[in-house]
């Protein structure tokens, strides 16, 4: 049978061509200096904030409590913002150009405080950054999975964000250590990273909105919150993946918090944490085109599965190494460095296929409602793994700030960085491997959605 002349120009007029390179890497420019906000505010903060400008750890602690609080509210109420805000130069390069001054002035404000900060300057600065940067998040990766249509450019282009975000992580890392950010007064390292920030966050933020440009959108109808809330929960696809995704946010969330303790108490390499942190992200950078490539040959969900089997293989013997276990922890460090590109590049790019479930369902492309999803299920599984697994490390004679802690306390502590996560990782394994969305199956749902 012939194919119907009017469907086939509508398609090919729907469909953009693939993105040139330059145009990619312009998108993913401001994955630097966003990545490079996210460690400093929940590791180097906190201790600046308590033992450098001498504040009780109780009062920074509630400041921090209420902005998490403040941003998970944030979550959903900018989604559905970014969704329904039209002007003329673009839904998603418009927000996230609007939310750029607010976020950079805000980290600049935070990380250089005046030596007499009280905890309200904490909180005021933090809760506006928190609201700067989801304003300026979702948009951006709304941004990227609609700039993209097929199956594998979705994969190039998360590749490139991704790695650049590895980047940013890595300065976040390197600058505030080399300088140092013991001494409240002059340029210390936390106030370089900020002024860092001050300048990269607009400079790449206006490339990437000058020579970005906004994605074709393919919403035909308005969808109400309680139908859309309707259409979120029935999209089975994405259930699966959210689920899968908290359950992996979890097994990287417990060794990354518990990161620091392994190697200074269990290992007794308080000096090597730095350079194995470094290294491991380092790492990482490598993983992202990898994990490409094997998209490439055997499909997102499968590939994404087989580095998280991977990565179970390789942190299993983590809990048994001997004290001063150097070369063998950097090991481990460095493959599983390798497949945390894994992680971070391929479950994007299987939430922009689907986002795409919900558009040919619904009728409206919602893609800043699921970041925001996906955001707040980031921001659980790294809350949840802090509350339950230090209130068992207390349990089992764990103690941070003393170096006395009992032998169980040790045991508990390696098997809760590396046997807990794996656990973890298994389970998404599992719900992962057979994920319904494959090549061919997102191939008809674009069909669907561009000849509608």
């Amino acid at each position: 049978m012939a194919a119907n002349p009017d469907i086939a120009s509508r398609l090919q007029l729907a469909t953009p061509a693939p993105l040139a390179l330059a145009r990619i890497i312009a998108y993913a420019l401001p994955a630097i200096p966003l990545a490079a906000l996210t460690l400093p505010l929940y590791v180097l903060v906190p201790t600046f904030y308590t033992e450098t400008l001498g504040l009780s750890l109780a009062s920074v602690g509630f400041a921090l409590l209420i902005v998490r609080v403040f941003d998970a509210v944030n979550d959903p109420l900018i989604g559905w913002a970014a969704d329904r805000f039209r002007p003329g130069f673009g839904r998603r390069r418009t927000l996230f150009a609007i939310s750029l001054p607010l976020t950079a002035l805000s980290a600049f404000m935070l990380f250089w405080p005046p030596v007499d900060a009280s905890v309200l300057w904490l909180a005021a600065w933090g809760l506006l950054l928190s609201l700067g940067y989801t304003a300026a998040l979702i948009p951006f990766s709304a941004w990227g999975a609609e700039l993209a249509t097929d199956y594998h450019g979705r994969s190039r282009i998360t590749a490139w964000r991704e790695g650049l975000t590895l980047v940013g992580t890595l300065i976040a890392i390197a600058l505030p250590f080399s300088i140092g950010f013991d001494q409240a007064g002059g340029v210390h390292g936390l106030a370089a990273l900020g002024l860092a920030i001050l300048v990269g966050l607009p400079l790449f933020g206006a490339v990437a909105v000058a020579l970005t440009p906004e994605p074709v959108e393919h919403s035909r109808v308005r969808v109400d919150l309680k139908a859309g809330l309707s259409h979120l929960v029935r999209n089975r696809p994405f259930v699966r993946l959210i689920l899968a995704f908290f359950l992996n946010g979890l097994a990287n969330g417990i060794p990354a918090t518990l990161f620091l303790y392994f190697v200074s108490a269990r290992l007794g390499l308080p000096d090597a944490r730095g350079p194995l942190l470094f290294f491991y992200f380092l790492c990482a950078i490598a993983g992202v085109p990898l994990a490409a490539w094997v998209a490439r040959r055997v499909g997102k969900h499968r590939a994404w599965c087989y580095g998280m089997l991977a990565a179970c293989a390789a942190f299993a013997p983590a809990p048994l190494l001997p004290e001063g276990s150097l070369i063998a922890f950097a090991t481990i460090c460095a493959v599983t460095g390798l497949l945390l590109g894994f992680d971070l590049s391929l479950p994007p790019a299987i939430q922009a296929d689907v986002i795409d479930v919900d558009t040919a369902a619904s009728g409206e492309q919602r893609s800043g409602t699921y970041f925001a999803a996906w955001s707040l299920a980031t921001k659980l599984s790294l809350a949840g793994g802090v509350g339950v697994v230090f209130p068992i490390l207390a349990a089992f004679g764990f103690d941070p700030a003393s170096s006395a802690s009992t032998g169980n306390g040790l045991t508990a502590l390696a098997v809760a960085y590396a046997w807990v996560p794996i656990a973890a990782k298994l389970a998404s394994i599992a719900i992962m491997w057979n994920f319904p969305l494959d090549e061919t199956a997102q191939k008809e749902l674009r069909n669907r959605i561009e000849t509608a």
